[in-house]
């Protein structure tokens, strides 16, 4: 079923930004940046299957992963990237698709997050066709929110 994402660009910001204020106390913008992967990078993906099928991504750099964990957990800035990092990537991602729960096609399911770190890697959901790459700026610095649709070939 093909799902107007562009359409929803608006309900879509405001839940990035729900789910910030919420979680980590950090108030974020729409904007900034244009999308260049970080050297250091660490990504986060849930995906979306039923009625509706693609994924939500976020992707920042390492030292803003870090920033978000000790802000999450009320903990020292991790100096690397630590299960509790990986943790916070995946839980931020969760809460923003099971916030987009409400926006897309009835009778969809969210997958437990991925999470994947490094230099030198590339993702890509097959049949995935990049519908919405948002811009964010936090305090830490910028970050990027993905929303891919896969298209029925």
């Amino acid at each position: 079923m093909p799902f107007p994402v562009e359409a929803y660009e608006a309900e879509i910001t405001q839940i990035v930004e729900d789910v910030f204020l919420t979680m980590l106390r950090s108030g974020v913008e729409a904007g900034g940046a244009d999308w260049e992967p970080p050297a250091g990078a660490i990504t986060a993906a849930v995906y979306f299957a039923g009625s509706w099928r693609g994924a939500v991504i976020i992707e920042a750099s390492e030292e803003l992963a870090c920033q978000w964990t000790s802000q999450l957990m009320t903990i020292p800035v991790p100096d690397t990237i630590t299960d509790d990092v990986r943790d916070t990537m995946g839980e931020l991602v969760n809460m923003i698709a099971g916030n987009l729960k409400s926006v897309v096609p009835p009778g969809v399911a969210i997958s437990i997050p991925s999470v994947v770190q490094g230099r030198q890697y590339s993702m890509r959901l097959c049949g995935g066709n990049l519908v919405n790459r948002q811009p964010f700026l936090c305090i830490g610095g910028p970050f990027w929110v993905t929303f891919v649709e896969v298209v029925e070939r």
